[in-house]
């Protein structure tokens, strides 16, 4: 058992795409923090997609302002509680990159959302929450989107 000394979690990962759900997992993981008083890094993916090599330069520029922005978004709630977010932006398989970016910063738990922005992204968010939670090396919370 720990003593009073070691907190439980010290470094949280949030993921987010800035979808409502990705919201209140940010909520939930900026709480966590604050009660906690851990360190909170905050990682978007922009997925690389298999567009025409003519498209894939503004696509990705496109695709790096939405992770940008979700970013920001987080740093200005988690501002409001005086916390302070790390932040990272990947390029990749959202999953991958999670996992990979808890692995390399030594986070020692992960929020992500469960629901992604409409369509399709419900169920390519919902798959990327499963895929972390299959393959990441520390506990995960999932936020289920409430909206």
């Amino acid at each position: 058992m720990p003593n009073a000394e070691t907190k439980m979690y010290q470094e949280l990962l949030l993921a987010t795409d800035g979808s409502d759900g990705a919201q209140q997992a940010a909520d939930h993981a900026i709480e966590l923090a604050r009660q906690m008083d851990a360190d909170l890094h905050v990682v978007s993916v922009s997925e690389d997609g298999p567009h025409a090599e003519t498209k894939r330069d503004q696509m990705r520029t496109d695709l790096e302002d939405q992770a940008a922005e979700a970013i920001k978004q987080v740093e200005e709630k988690a501002a409001g509680h005086g916390i302070e977010v790390r932040e990272t932006i990947r390029h990749g398989v959202p999953q991958e990159e999670i996992v990979d970016v808890a692995e390399q910063h030594g986070s020692d738990l992960i929020v992500v959302g469960t629901v992604g922005r409409s369509g399709l992204d419900q169920l390519i968010v919902g798959s990327v929450a499963e895929e972390v939670v299959r393959n990441a090396p520390v506990p995960v919370v999932t936020v289920r989107d409430q909206s």
